[in-house]
């Protein structure tokens, strides 16, 4: 396989780069601004030349490593939007999408990857945001593509939806095509966790797995600005309810043979999914290790990108580089 050149910024647990590195790209520099998740990348992958810095202080003129690079990748923060005022709130995940872009002015990668909302791609309410990426990236000289996937498509028993930028210099652009679904039947969290329910002799597993019959809700990690680790609001603790599952917080252990969690106090006969089985439903690799205690650790899993979508991306810009 040939192999090429990357920077990733925001890189956060890894999800990105470890898709695009099983697609054939060696990252030559990370970048998080958040001490657990450098933590994370260096444990998995101690060679990486992970920077810990927060992206709007990063000057490439201090990091030469980062020039004539095939590609510049960002997991980034994802952006909203205010429903009421229809516009895109001023704060710092648009701040930091700006960054990645006129970062491309310096670094001049063959090739940009952004992955964020699926909103960013048509949302009326990006419109300014998408107008400042097209102004810029013309002026440099790249075509691009907007387009949504779906990370169930993937084989990510996840229904979660990615607004994905490709960018890429004229004479690479011809050759890119979008991936297409790797997985024609999602995979079910029954499916996709039976075994971990099993692991401590759980009787009612399988009866449980047949009741979880459909693609996890979008794990979202939560801010780091409220409480606990939990499975989202209470229209997506419905639907995890309907698996049988509770998405009121995360437990420390999988069912014991009478079904018994003992780290559980609720009281509900609803089981609670662990840190691990999150990271299964985002599609990382068992001996993915995830520093800092349990609610950090689902944080970093819920904001990652998922790495089967980033290889399939991975895949798709290096056809594209090496044609």
């Amino acid at each position: 396989m040939e192999r090429f050149r990357s920077v990733d910024v925001c890189s956060g647990a890894g999800g990105l780069a470890l898709g695009l590195e099983r697609a054939g790209f060696d990252p030559v520099l990370l970048l998080d601004n958040k001490p657990v998740a450098c933590e994370t990348l260096r444990r998995n992958r101690s060679t990486w030349n992970v920077l810990e810095m927060d992206l709007l202080d990063f000057d490439p003129a201090e990091h030469q490593e980062s020039y004539d690079v095939d590609l510049l990748s960002a997991g980034l923060p994802r952006v909203t939007s205010s429903a009421t005022a229809n516009r895109v709130e001023t704060g710092i995940e648009l701040r930091l999408l700006e960054a990645t872009v006129l970062l491309a002015h310096a670094v001049q990668p063959r090739a940009l990857l952004i992955e964020n909302v699926p909103g960013l791609v048509d949302g009326p309410e990006f419109t300014a945001v998408r107008d400042f990426i097209r102004k810029e990236l013309q002026h440099l000289g790249y075509k691009f593509h907007w387009f949504i996937l779906n990370a169930a498509d993937f084989g990510v028993p996840q229904d979660r939806k990615h607004g994905v930028l490709v960018a890429m210099k004229d004479r690479f652009f011809h050759a890119f095509d979008q991936p297409a679904p790797t997985c024609s039947n999602h995979v079910t969290v029954g499916e996709a966790l039976l075994a971990s329910m099993s692991q401590r002799g759980w009787r009612g597993a399988d009866a449980w797995a047949i009741q979880a019959d459909r693609v996890a809700p979008t794990l979202v990690g939560g801010s780091d600005n409220r409480g606990g680790a939990d499975l989202g609001l209470t229209g997506t603790k419905k639907a995890w309810a309907r698996m049988g599952i509770n998405g009121g917080a995360l437990s420390d252990e999988v069912p014991g043979p009478d079904g018994t969690q003992e780290s559980d106090t609720s009281g509900s006969d609803l089981k609670k999914i662990t840190v691990a089985q999150t990271a299964i439903l985002q599609s990382f690799p068992d001996d993915w290790i995830f520093a800092g205690r349990k609610t950090k650790q689902y944080r970093q899993i819920g904001h990652a990108s998922p790495p089967p979508v980033a290889e399939a991306l991975g895949r798709a810009i290096a056809a594209a580089l090496g044609a």
